[in-house]
């Protein structure tokens, strides 16, 4: 009933945003005469609080337009270029003649839409003919589509590499890690031409048994049984994917926030005061910032809980024990594809070493083509965005992957 629940606030709160959003433009109005004075400056800041913490958080767009390229403006047009009932593959194309290495982004499926790297994607398609993977919110797959699991997952992102073609480079992003690896091992298997060049890995949980944080000891602590019984719960009938078993965005979007709860509290005050005070451009990064945020898909259930048993409860990939459709998988059939491991020193969602421990697994893989990097004062999110990315990260990926191209 938790889901249920959840809903009937969510469109209660949607009524509501429509009445506070109307208060506040009567508020604004420049006939108003106490818009300027220090009580109308307090309600309005008030009420533009109010107004957010009652929206409903629609997933936002790419929106890229262009891009710069050897100093020239270059149109990009977001094309999807293989659907999937739980996943789009996107492809950024470039107007231009420049050949650029093409990079495969597999974007975590873990709460947030794809659009949460945006802000990656625009950096990263500097340097890089860049293709991403749009994961479907899980309540608006009819059951008819049947279900999405872990080897599901692999799958896609196998098939995905397939249409890239070859000469491609791959980056995952924190929680397809390990389905990336396990992808890139098949294909290394069958000696298909899809192969990647290189794959770099950010803050992926390959082997969570590492330094364990309190994410992972969380985990730890209870078995499959209680998140089968405690956070999977049925979609609502008013969506296409009524009677579907997720794992809700709001509950993943809880657990973030409550994992730096003092900070999101800072930053709201903040944004009040940024309000009250007439600071545009503070106030327009905050709402910028949690549009994308608060902005959340439910997974598939099963493919949830597999997640949860095979990789952070049993750790099957670096206990050699990962299969896929019942075959065990073999990472050291890579040995063609170089490996880039990048980790974000105060990292508390992925803690260091868990990653790094790709490079001891993909035992084929000669030293000369793996690279472990630590990046100092770096917590997770800026692993992948931000200017630790921009000027530190991104730059060290686009030369691994020149070096390896």
């Amino acid at each position: 009933m938790m889901y249920q629940s959840y809903d009937l606030y969510s469109r209660s709160a949607e009524m509501m945003n429509g009445f506070i959003g109307l208060s506040q433009t009567l508020m604004n109005n420049p006939y108003n005469p106490f818009a300027k004075t220090l009580l109308g400056k307090s309600i309005s800041a008030g009420l533009d609080t109010a107004f957010h913490h009652t929206k409903v958080y629609d997933k936002q767009p790419f929106d890229i337009k262009t891009t710069t390229i050897n100093g020239e403006t270059v149109n990009i047009d977001e094309q999807i270029i293989l659907t999937k009932p739980f996943c789009n593959l996107i492809h950024f194309k470039q107007d231009t003649k420049v050949q650029q290495p093409k990079l495969f982004v597999v974007a975590p499926l873990s709460g947030h839409h794809a659009t949460l790297l945006k802000a990656t994607i625009e950096r990263l398609i500097l340097d890089h003919d860049v293709y991403i993977t749009d994961w479907l919110d899980a309540k608006n797959v009819p059951l008819s589509e049947g279900e999405f699991g872990f080897d599901d997952y692999v799958t896609y992102v196998v098939d995905f590499m397939k249409e890239i073609g070859e000469n491609t480079h791959v980056l995952a992003v924190c929680q397809p890690a390990v389905q990336a690896l396990i992808a890139t091992a098949i294909l290394a298997k069958e000696k298909d031409p899809a192969t990647p060049k290189s794959l770099t890995i950010i803050a992926g949980p390959i082997d969570t048994s590492i330094n364990p944080n309190d994410l992972n000891r969380y985990a730890s602590d209870k078995d499959l049984s209680w998140f089968e019984n405690n956070v999977i719960m049925t979609v609502p009938t008013r969506y296409p994917g009524a009677g579907r078993k997720v794992y809700p965005g709001f509950i993943q979007l809880s657990s973030f926030i409550a994992m730096n709860m003092e900070s999101h509290v800072k930053k709201h005050k903040d944004y009040f005061s940024d309000v009250f005070h007439g600071k545009e451009e503070e106030s327009n990064s905050h709402r910028n910032f949690y549009d994308e945020y608060l902005s959340v898909l439910d997974l598939n259930g099963e493919f949830y809980l597999e997640t949860i048993d095979r990789v952070f409860l049993n750790q099957d990939l670096a206990n050699g024990k990962m299969t896929y459709h019942g075959e065990l998988v073999d990472l050291s059939a890579i040995t063609d594809t170089a490996l880039h491991t990048i980790e974000g020193q105060n990292d508390d969602i992925c803690s260091l070493g868990q990653t790094q421990a790709a490079h001891k697994l993909c035992s084929g893989i000669p030293d000369e083509n793996k690279l472990d990097q630590v990046f100092e004062g770096v917590g997770h999110f800026g692993t992948f965005s931000g200017s630790a990315f921009r000027n530190r990260i991104a730059p060290s990926i686009a030369e691994f992957i020149e070096k390896h191209n």
